[in-house]
């Protein structure tokens, strides 16, 4: 078995996958095989593509682009000078897109010429006067406008070995790699600080814990601008120097399609991508056999989603994983003594040496068993958020420690137990109320096929909870039927005061359910 990658700096460990195994695929996109060493000199020219517009140390980069090899090419050559890439999501509009450009200052944006329908040339060529910092418009095609840059002008770029050189010495494990733009499901984003020694960390934890190698086979459809696919796909593939398959988004056909080519041996996603695949009869029928690992994060995946998973790939372990984009990636991992039981009700436990503590509200550290703010130290801590000293302040403290703003508890044995974000709980009657667990009672009725709940303010109570749910496709139920099913399953409390049914929710480009969305809504209509 070859040695993973110890390199603490992205680059160094590109170029030693490229020394160590070169001709080997790296990559595969659209049925073309694409080695390390390809991608190593294909960086190498953008890299000085870059260094030849100016661009000089912790300059910023856009990305706004499918899952593709010139996304990836962009942030090994970034990681090569010391460049800041800044993960866009072609799902966003006009106002993101302002904001996070703004916000981090961004000098130059890579972008699709069109998607979908939408005109990335004309938007962003309307659109420059509210971006000021942005000096150079560089599209994945042709097309283009007046002093935009085509993307092939930086991949013919010649290279220059010297400038390069010069500039790879200057970069650090701690210099920031990747600015990632939370989510957004409780308020405003916010850019994580992901470093280069954040990142190898979470990357190498994850791969040494899964036990991969070079003769592993990774498909993946997370998207690039998030820790999911970046760090959990992308960069642990390559530390491990095995082949990653990338689909440019979700589609179905594209899966079962790569599936059917590959026959991947380790398979990840968040719970809405499964839950939508084991609705599909084309991919139920795929040959799962080769999987051995499959891994599911990014949102809680409540206990009978996880048992389907189970059913439909029975030769596989199913990981639970937990990260954050404050954390790099993974922080948390299901180990492999974990037996399935444990596994449904436990997100696992750290992975590497990273730390994990439990405090309350004032701070102090809370015993085994008592539900408190989950928090982590280690080298996969990122360096902070961008411009943003209060929040960083709040968020990263000054002994080491992310507070994560996820509420939970360890047993006796160390396994974590996940009860959801610190601002979604709420005061039912003086109860604390945690929406997960509701939601995943819930989600064991034959009836829903998901649910996201809130709390939302009583006369009387103070709060109480309200529960939006999706029904399971050609299935009708009712508000009494579900608080009845709750009302078997948990305390008077905890049972929903209200429960409304939707056809879809409002989600973000990964599949998290926007509570936020749904509580500005309530607010401004009381619906």
């Amino acid at each position: 078995m070859e040695k993973i990658s110890q390199a603490n700096v992205v680059w160094k460990v590109l170029e030693e996958a490229r020394e160590a195994c070169p001709d080997r695929p790296g990559l595969i996109y659209q049925g073309r095989d694409i080695s390390f060493r390809e991608i190593d000199e294909a960086s190498d020219r953008v890299a000085c593509g870059l260094l030849k517009l100016g661009f000089t140390k912790g300059d910023r980069i856009a990305i706004n682009a499918l899952n593709q090899p010139e996304w990836l090419y962009t942030y090994y050559a970034a990681a090569k000078i010391g460049a800041i890439v800044v993960g866009l999501s072609v799902r966003y509009r006009k106002t993101e897109v302002e904001y996070i450009l703004n916000q981090s200052q961004t000098r130059a944006v890579l972008s699709l010429t069109d998607l979908f329908g939408m005109d990335y040339v004309q938007f962003f060529d309307e659109f420059r006067p509210q971006i000021p910092s942005v000096r150079e418009f560089v599209f994945l095609g042709e097309s283009g406008f007046a002093g935009s840059v085509p993307f092939s002008r930086l991949f013919n770029t010649d290279p220059d070995p010297d400038a390069l050189a010069r500039a790879k010495a200057q970069v650090e494990p701690d210099n920031p790699l990747m600015l990632i733009y939370t989510s957004g499901t409780t308020g405003k984003p916010k850019g994580a600080i992901i470093t280069n020694r954040s990142q190898t960390a979470s990357g190498r934890a994850q791969i040494e814990h899964m036990r991969a190698t070079s003769d592993d086979l990774l498909l993946t459809v997370n998207p690039f601008n998030h820790v999911g696919g970046i760090t959990c796909a992308i960069l642990s593939s390559l530390i491990a120097r095995m082949t990653c398959v990338i689909i440019p988004a979700f589609d179905f056909n594209d899966i079962i399609d790569r599936w059917k080519t590959y026959n991947p041996t380790v398979f990840g996603g968040v719970p809405t991508l499964f839950a939508l695949m084991l609705m599909n009869e084309e991919f139920k029928a795929l040959d799962k056999s080769a999987i051995r690992i499959i891994v599911t994060g990014g949102s809680n995946c409540d206990p009978p989603l996880l048992a389907a998973m189970k059913d439909a790939f029975p030769n596989a372990f199913i990981m639970n994983l937990y990260g954050l984009s404050e954390s790099s990636g993974a922080v948390v991992l299901s180990p492999w003594e974990s037996d399935f039981d444990t596994t449904v009700r436990s997100i696992g436990k750290p992975i590497d040496d990273f730390e994990v503590k439990v405090i309350d509200l004032e701070g102090n550290d809370l015993p085994m068993g008592e539900t408190g703010e989950l928090c982590f130290r280690g080298d996969a801590v990122g360096g902070g958020y961008f411009r943003m000293p209060e929040e960083t302040a709040e968020t990263f403290d000054s002994d080491g420690w992310l507070h994560t703003g996820d509420m939970g508890y360890l047993d006796e044995n160390g396994y974590i137990f996940l009860m959801g974000r610190k601002k979604e709980m709420y005061l039912q009657g003086g109860f604390n109320v945690y929406p997960v667990e509701v939601e995943n009672i819930l989600a064991k009725h034959p009836k829903v096929l998901m649910a996201a709940g809130i709390g939302i303010p009583d006369p009387v109570m103070g709060e109480v909870g309200r529960y939006y749910v999706i029904p399971r496709p050609g299935t009708e139920s009712t508000e009494e039927e579900l608080k009845a099913y709750c009302r078997e399953h948990l305390a008077d409390y905890k049972t929903p005061r209200q429960i409304v049914f939707r056809s879809e929710l409002p989600m973000t480009p990964l599949g998290k359910i926007m509570k936020s969305v749904l509580k500005e809504e309530f607010e401004k209509t009381g619906q």
